[in-house]
């Protein structure tokens, strides 16, 4: 819901849409510049905002107003996403970057507050109040605590021996991951 309006958010090649969910009907657009129209982030709403990110573009945060057929920036800044699903905690957002690093940024201001080492070529994001799950392509698991000052990995697991290329599903405190071979349920505690 952005205005208080329901709409589908979608992120296409080049743009970024808000689609009326009834009739299917564009209710605006908005270009998102990427490199081969590699535009592959889940786009993020909070508080009436848009945060998006694109390969070899930029990491951008997007109000919608009434009165336009587009979407209105409110900042613009150098880091790139690749294949996320960013979340947003407290007032900043983490993702994981093309570079293959974990970043927290300031929702707000767009600075980033500190990047990783590499941590897989893809990150599938999910949160439950300060705590981050995030599962790389390879089917390791991460649980992060959200903390802007400091990147803390509490711990990790394997949870697959083969490929995890799909998102972490989240219902309650059960997860579900797709692997290759099938879908395994946990218990998030």
């Amino acid at each position: 819901t952005l205005q208080n309006k329901e709409l589908a958010l979608v992120q296409t090649r080049e743009s970024l849409k808000g689609i009326d969910p009834v009739s299917g009907n564009e209710l605006w657009s908005q270009d998102i510049e990427a490199f081969r129209g590699m535009n592959i982030l889940t786009p993020t709403v909070h508080n009436e905002m848009i945060f998006t990110s694109a390969h070899s573009g930029h990491s951008q945060l997007w109000k919608h107003t009434n009165k336009s057929k587009s979407l209105e920036e409110i900042w613009s800044g150098k880091s790139q996403a690749y294949m996320s699903s960013p979340v947003i905690v407290d007032g900043h957002i983490y993702l994981h970057l093309r570079n293959q690093r974990i970043a927290c940024i300031h929702l707000e201001t767009g600075e980033e507050c500190w990047r990783t080492t590499p941590y897989g070529k893809y990150q599938s994001m999910a949160v439950l109040g300060d705590k981050i799950l995030a599962l790389d392509e390879g089917g390791e698991l991460l649980l992060i605590t959200a903390n802007p000052d400091e990147f803390q990995l509490l711990d990790k697991r394997r949870v697959a021996k083969n490929d995890t290329w799909g998102y972490l599903a989240v219902s309650g405190n059960q997860i579900f991951i797709r692997r290759l071979d099938g879908l395994a349920a946990y218990t998030w505690k």
